[in-house]
């Protein structure tokens, strides 16, 4: 498994942990990361995820819910919408590129999903991207 992609699993379970257990304390988070990721660039990459994404999640959560017709995020599985939320979180306020978020994204919800989880991230990723590449930057 590519280093980076290490991080980003531990990053969604840490979102999924979050999400069963919103009042779960930051420095849990960071110190169960911390416990998994003894590479220093690896623990910042993923704590740069779970903070980033908690920090923006209403902002990306309102693209998602755009991009995703006909489906809250209320109804997505729980995996799926992290999933979704780090790619879109690398997508739009990273310098990663947005193949490499999407495909990634896709991995994490094949891995953790139902079988068609991956056809429903790339979706919606997807329809990310198409919006994010048609928005115009000043």
């Amino acid at each position: 498994m590519a280093r980076r992609s290490k991080a980003r699993e531990i990053a969604l379970q840490m979102l999924f942990q979050r999400d069963f257990n919103p009042d779960a304390d930051a420095r849990i988070l960071k110190n169960m990361i911390g416990e998994q990721l003894e590479d220093e660039e690896l623990f910042l990459f993923c704590w740069e995820l779970v903070s980033g994404v908690l920090e923006h999640q209403d902002a990306l959560d309102e693209q998602i819910s755009d991009a995703a017709e006909n489906w809250s995020l209320d109804r997505m599985a729980t995996t799926d919408r992290n999933a979704i939320r780090i790619g879109a979180y690398e997508m739009l306020f990273l310098d990663t590129p947005a193949p490499v978020a999407i495909d990634e994204a896709i991995e994490l919800s094949r891995k953790y999903g139902t079988k068609e989880s991956a056809q429903f991230v790339n979706g919606i990723m997807d329809r990310l991207r198409k919006t994010r590449d048609e928005t115009p930057t000043e």
